[in-house]
């Protein structure tokens, strides 16, 4: 579900913000989400899941040899 937040940003951020929305071939609107998401994943309030998989201390491996493990009775 989306929800519209109205920004106020000054002219030349305006411009700024065009600018790289368009070198990178998307909207204003997509160039926007992306830089709030990234942001908010550097402070930290949105968890990098490969971290937060990393964390449970897993066995990991190469895919097709866990399921080649799983196969054999390795686990």
């Amino acid at each position: 579900m989306s929800h519209r937040s109205n920004v106020s940003i000054s002219a030349e951020l305006d411009v700024k913000i065009s600018a790289a929305a368009e070198r990178g071939h998307m909207s204003k609107r997509e160039w926007v989400q992306r830089a709030l998401e990234e942001s908010l994943h550097r402070e930290g309030l949105i968890p990098d899941p490969v971290a937060r998989l990393a964390k449970l201390n897993a066995p990991t491996a190469d895919i097709d040899q866990m399921l080649a493990e799983i196969a054999a009775g390795h686990c």
